[in-house]
């Protein structure tokens, strides 16, 4: 196996253009499809729940928001896998490749039992929040079975992180659409008690991810051991002892990757639990807009991790002119797609509405949410694109700043202020959204921009 070698320039710029957006495509479509299952296995979870009955609907909502900040937590920080392995690939830097990956499952085991061990003792955060007391104890419950999973997720991250940094991103899709395919079965015959056992509700829906989370970690890792195009790499060669200094180096890209990206989600879980104060309807218009958006988002985060691959790839072969094209590639990507999806919410959105719900006071509010969330398409495709290649680029600290800044002292800020300081609600909160992203989209690409002229 050997490192890619930089492309030979093609007759014309729209030629190359269209030909690193082609290489970006290929690279991404597998990543955003494995999100996309990943997303769905929340789905699963909830639609489950909501056949059985509403208190474990309740439950599973609201274990699941904390699931989320948790998956986030073990994403990010380990997000500085990826480039350190783009590379070291890169370069041709082959062994460096292997003994990152077993220093990496060191931190994801430790990340993974920290993140369990929190999860068990989540019930002061549920008290928090106010959470009704019989919905928090079967989110508790939830919870808690669930912590085991914690460990599984963080190394699945490990093993896609390292796949993805070799340019093969596949597996991400097959292992998301397995986990997905296992999760329905065992969360039914758990959740509804078949085969001889008693029905558990939400404790059972919480056993039945982390189970599907195990089977899904041990099949990717038996995938990475047997597979030839991992071979040069001795991923599993032998046994280490942690290192300091590799852990180091992971989290010094990694805790910094993760708080960006923490900051970002932490905004609009804000946001929704600011906008649950204002009533059923404008929370269940949110909830119906912000699906949606999370849908489109999948697709320009997906690209952005590509890029991270791609940028880091010529980062290794001191490529500077390569990592400028695969930007460029991969913003036409993005532009392509989010125009899309702002034409869609701005053209149809009492249509993907009505998709949702049949409450007409619900459809009105999410219609107008709906064409406030096609005014930010673009910035957030941008900023995930400039996200992303920054990582391909190791830049972590700036970004971070730059989100703090964004979310939390423009998007914020602004959100409360016309949310209810002026009386605007809903609407007034999501033109802070508006406002945070295209400041996030605005400073990060400036920060790209400086970064790969000096590159």
């Amino acid at each position: 196996m050997q490192a890619q070698a930089p492309a030979t320039p093609p007759r014309s710029r729209w030629s190359r253009l269209w030909s690193e957006a082609w290489q970006s495509l290929v690279l991404a479509l597998p990543i955003v499809l494995g999100q996309l299952s990943a997303v769905g296995m929340t789905v699963v979870d909830t639609v489950l729940a909501g056949h059985l009955d509403p208190g474990v609907l309740a439950a599973i909502a609201v274990g699941s928001a904390v699931w989320s900040l948790a998956l986030v937590s073990l994403l990010g920080l380990m997000l500085g896998l990826a480039p350190l392995v783009a590379e070291r690939y890169g370069g041709a830097r082959f062994p460096a490749v292997g003994a990152l990956f077993r220093q990496a499952l060191w931190l994801a085991v430790i990340a993974g039992v920290l993140v369990g061990v929190a999860l068990r003792h989540a019930r002061p955060l549920l008290d928090a929040f106010g959470v009704a007391p019989e919905v928090a104890e079967q989110a508790e419950a939830f919870l808690g079975a669930l912590a085991f999973g914690a460990p599984a997720q963080a190394l699945y991250f490990a093993l896609r992180g390292v796949s993805e940094g070799v340019g093969r991103t596949r597996p991400t899709l097959y292992f998301g659409a397995l986990g997905l395919a296992l999760l329905a079965p065992l969360g039914y015959v758990l959740m509804y008690g078949r085969l001889g056992i008693p029905s558990l509700g939400a404790l059972g829906c919480g056993y039945a991810t982390a189970a599907a989370l195990w089977l899904q970690v041990l099949a990717f890792g038996a995938y990475l051991a047997r597979r030839p195009h991992y071979r040069a790499f001795a991923l599993f060669e032998g046994f280490e002892l942690p290192r300091p200094a590799a852990i180091g180096a992971l989290l010094a890209l990694g805790l910094p990757m993760g708080a960006a990206v923490l900051m970002e989600a932490g905004l609009f879980i804000a946001v929704a639990l600011l906008i649950g104060s204002l009533g059923p309807v404008p929370i269940a218009a949110h909830q119906i807009a912000i699906n949606v958006a999370s849908v489109a988002f999948m697709i320009p985060l997906g690209i952005g991790m590509a890029a991270t691959v791609r940028v880091g790839h010529a980062l290794g072969r001191n490529d500077r002119d390569g990592a400028r094209w695969a930007v460029l590639g991969s913003g036409l990507l993005v532009l392509v797609a989010q125009g899309v999806s702002a034409l869609a919410m701005a053209i149809w959105p009492g249509h993907i509405a009505s998709l949702y719900t049949s409450d007409a006071a619900v459809v009105a509010q999410a219609v107008v949410l709906l064409r406030l969330g096609a005014l930010f398409q673009f910035a957030d495709g941008i900023q995930a694109l400039a996200n992303g290649a920054l990582r391909g680029l190791q830049d972590a600290l700036w970004p971070m700043a730059i989100t703090l800044l964004a979310y939390w002292g423009i998007g914020m800020m602004l959100a409360r202020a016309l949310g209810f300081g002026a009386g605007q609600g809903a609407p007034g909160m999501w033109i802070g959204l508006i406002a945070g992203l295209s400041t996030a989209a605005l400073l990060l690409s400036l920060r790209l921009w400086l970064r790969l002229r000096r590159a």
